[in-house]
């Protein structure tokens, strides 16, 4: 993997305001049938352009998946699998160009600011996490650090348990104004950004960290669910009994447990959609100062997640499993030339495709050994014919793959799920066992990767060992 060349654009070439919004799951923008979150602008961003409402990340965890959005590069590719890699220093990936790096290139001015990278909690360590600042112009609020400072409760835990998630895994309806948080502060720099006419056509990065946990929300947000009216996912007592061992491990089953013993499960979910509706407000005024200033009419809008979340669903909490709650995305693309707007394209798509499809869109120069392919024939006819298979990874060996109607899964003991969508959106019946299934299960397995990278020696993960196909 080589640098690209440096090339130069034009003035009429679109600005791209590229937007993540972290453990957003599809309660969003009613992509879930059944639970519906209050996003109202996100809803607006939808009917602009194209929701990808069968959108996948490479990896159900936070570090692994914005990396392969940066680089377009797939874990089983690199070898980055888990959040404990600093993936700067992955052998495959050091000379590699990524994607802010290729449209700085390439002529565009590349700011960013927040979560674009993995940043695990607010500590002052992680405030940095694995943040690259080669590509960028500038970034809020440094070079250095992520994300600015927030607002946190004192007490260790003040809803939620001690237990999980380094004592993280908590909540609390504060009595502050949004200014007061880190997002919004990120939000603020980018509206200043967002209303000035620059020199070169712009790639602004806006990460927001919300709903991430804790889920510490102006209590505002809070009252948009009052708690008799929280909806539950339904989670029946047998959902674990059909699925292999492999996935009972990766299963944080005992955080449900500690939910429902303890009468909290309708808070924490409560607490997650105010977490939802108040990042939703931050892209609200993202679109807003957007739509009011000077770049308003050559601006390609590009909003996702980096993977999804359960929050009961089959039993599970948080990501890192291989099922639909968690490797399902939010994905809008808009743009403006385009007249596909508030259209749904339902073929199955991948992150990974967010780095071909913005080279395309902004007629970049293509860049080689990219794992993901252009969207661009969807959005312009998101109805189109599609038998593509997508994959998702979580460590060495474990793949999801996702048609446009079936999960397949196979576990790196070989064990394996199967479900099918059309029945059973809620993947409550494996039928992997099913000896009718056994045609479908071999054409799935075609889009499992080849082999699986080992991990970089120098980045320090206990498990590597190649698992082939």
């Amino acid at each position: 993997m080589t640098h690209a060349a440096h090339g130069k654009v034009s003035a009429d070439h679109p600005n791209v305001l590229f937007i993540a919004v972290d453990d957003l799951n599809t309660w969003a923008m009613g992509l879930s049938s059944e639970y519906l979150a209050k996003t109202p602008h996100m809803n607006a961003l939808a009917k602009r352009g194209v929701l990808f409402s069968n959108a996948h990340c490479a990896a159900p965890v936070c570090s692994p998946s914005r990396v392969s959005v940066m680089t377009g590069v797939a874990p089983s590719t690199s070898g980055v699998y888990q959040n404990k890699q600093d993936w700067r220093e992955c052998s495959r990936l050091r000379d590699h160009v990524t994607l802010p790096q290729h449209f700085r290139n390439q002529g565009y001015k590349v700011i960013g600011g927040g979560k674009l990278y993995h940043a695990a909690n607010l500590s002052e360590k992680m405030l940095t996490g694995y943040l690259d600042p080669r590509p960028w112009h500038e970034y809020f609020p440094s070079k250095q650090r992520q994300l600015p400072d927030e607002f946190i409760p004192p007490g260790n835990s003040r809803h939620g348990s001690n237990q999980f998630y380094g004592g993280r895994f908590d909540w609390d309806a504060l009595d502050i104004d949004d200014s007061e948080m880190g997002d919004a502060k990120v939000v603020a720099w980018a509206e200043t950004q967002l209303s000035r006419q620059h020199d070169k056509p712009l790639f602004i990065g806006v990460g927001i960290y919300r709903p991430h946990i804790p889920w510490y929300t102006p209590k505002k947000w809070f009252s948009e669910y009052p708690i008799d009216d929280v909806p539950l996912p339904t989670a029946s007592e047998d959902d674990l009994i059909d699925i292999p061992n492999a996935a009972k491990a990766m299963s944080k089953h005992a955080w449900h447990g500690w939910l429902v013993e303890n009468e909290k499960w309708d808070d924490a979910v409560q607490a997650y959609l105010a977490s939802v509706s108040f990042a939703d407000a931050m892209v609200g005024r993202l679109l807003a100062a957007l739509d009011r200033g000077p770049l308003a009419e050559n601006t390609v809008i590009v909003l996702w997640s980096d993977h999804g979340y359960h929050l009961g669903h089959k039993q599970h909490w948080e990501k890192r499993v291989l099922w639909e709650q968690a490797t399902k995305v939010p994905l809008v693309i808009s743009d403006y030339r385009l007249k596909s707007s508030g259209r749904r394209c339902e073929r199955p798509v991948s992150l990974l495709d967010l780095y071909p499809t913005l080279v395309d869109l902004c007629e970049l120069d293509p860049v080689g050994s990219l794992d993901g392919r252009s969207l661009k024939p969807l959005l312009i006819d998101p109805a189109a014919e599609s038998d593509r298979l997508v994959c998702t990874t979580y460590k060495p060996g474990n793949h999801s793959v996702r048609s446009q109607n079936w999960r397949y899964i196979k576990y790196a003991d070989g064990s394996e799920e199967l479900y099918d969508h059309r029945a059973d959106p809620r993947e409550n019946h494996n039928l992997a066992t099913k000896p009718a299934h056994d045609a479908l299960k071999q054409r799935l397995a075609k889009g499992l990767p080849k082999s699986d990278a080992i991990t970089d020696p120098k980045l320090k993960i206990a498990d590597q060992t190649s698992h082939s196909k």
